[in-house]
């Protein structure tokens, strides 16, 4: 198993929670391609968000959103379009990075929500 998957669970337990909050419906969780994986799928009645999940403690070197870079970016442009080939929708498609800080085991220090992140 890999280490990292507990945290990273736990991460994309809070950002549904948190999105849950803003008015969205989860879809899918954990969405696979060959191209790629999608933490969150979920909607509004504008919106369709792919969302990926970066649960980081606070601190670390790297924030969660410099790890969403140019080709992580491509993957999840990629498995997206995947997606909507198989589930067609008139919602306008969003890429959203969220950040999840703890500050030990269980505890969320912050949770940042960047809408439109590229």
């Amino acid at each position: 198993m890999n280490p990292r998957q507990p945290a990273g669970d736990f991460g994309e337990n809070i950002a549904a929670a948190h999105l849950a909050r803003h008015g969205f419906t989860c879809l899918e969780y954990n969405f696979r391609t060959r191209f790629g994986e999608i933490d969150i799928i979920a909607r509004n009645e504008r919106y369709l968000l792919f969302a990926e999940v970066k649960t980081r403690r606070s601190g670390a070197r790297v924030s969660g959103e410099e790890a969403v870079d140019c080709r992580k970016q491509a993957r999840l442009r990629a498995a997206a379009e995947q997606y909507l080939l198989t589930h067609r929708t008139n919602l306008q498609p969003r890429f959203d990075v969220i950040c999840v800080d703890t500050a030990g085991d269980s505890q969320v220090a912050a949770v940042r929500w960047i809408e439109n992140a590229f």
